[in-house]
């Protein structure tokens, strides 16, 4: 279905370099649930699916000397948060989060867990309006100047470790962890966890389907506060 874009989403479509035949599956890829029911967690589902494979069939052509546990090494790098993160904020998603009030408020549009969430159903979207060789071919777009390497298989630390490591490092405590708040049904609730640096004085939040990943989102947001406040 065909709907009127705002002047921002149609800047997007020229990042993005595909222009969607449906607007209204654009539109649902940049909704929060915080906004709308009609929200993008069912193409992030979908577009998670487009990425590995797209992923997948980029390192199987790229590093044809790597076995298949290395691969899928180099892989997990790729689609982590930090890097779909870094993606997002290079196409200038929070600009064009449609977020609630609250959400907005609360730090939203530059959380890295929902920056990565839509970009993930953008390329749902995009496989939804075109199919899989257009969403393939903006995977390959979004990660052209990521500089994809057989020693990447050896980073990636997950980052409720690295924040841990950062901040022993430097002779800190341990991050406080603690649930705000559990949103929807109980087969399918949502953990909003807060992290908090004490020593700091400073708290990130993350959201994920399970507190453990709740807690590993706001641990990716207060690492990607850090860097961003020490480089």
């Amino acid at each position: 279905m065909a709907v009127s874009l705002s002047p921002a989403l149609a800047a997007l479509q020229e990042r993005l370099q595909h222009r969607f035949s449906d607007t209204q599956l654009l539109l649902r890829a940049v909704t929060h649930r915080s906004y709308s029911s009609d929200h993008y967690e069912r193409l992030e589902f979908l577009g998670d699916s487009v990425l590995n494979l797209a992923i997948s069939d980029l390192l199987y052509s790229r590093l044809n000397t790597l076995a298949e546990g290395d691969l899928s090494r180099v892989r997990a790098n790729l689609v982590r948060q930090e890097t779909l993160h870094r993606i997002a904020l290079e196409l200038q998603l929070p600009e064009v989060l449609r977020l609630g009030e609250g959400e907005a408020r609360s730090g939203g549009p530059r959380r890295p867990s929902i920056l990565a969430d839509t970009l993930e159903a953008i390329i749902g979207a995009v496989y939804r309006d075109a199919g899989f060789a257009a969403a393939e071919s903006l995977v390959r777009r979004l990660f052209a100047d990521v500089d994809i390497t057989p020693q990447m298989q050896a980073a990636g630390k997950d980052p409720k470790t690295e924040l841990q490591e950062w901040l022993q490092g430097r002779k800190m405590k341990l991050p406080a962890y603690r649930v705000i708040a559990t949103l929807g049904a109980a087969h399918r609730q949502t953990f909003d966890v807060e992290c908090e640096v004490v020593e700091l004085g400073h708290a990130e939040r993350g959201i994920g389907g399970s507190r453990r990943a709740g807690e590993q989102a706001a641990a990716a947001a207060m690492l990607a506060y850090l860097k961003a406040k020490n480089s």
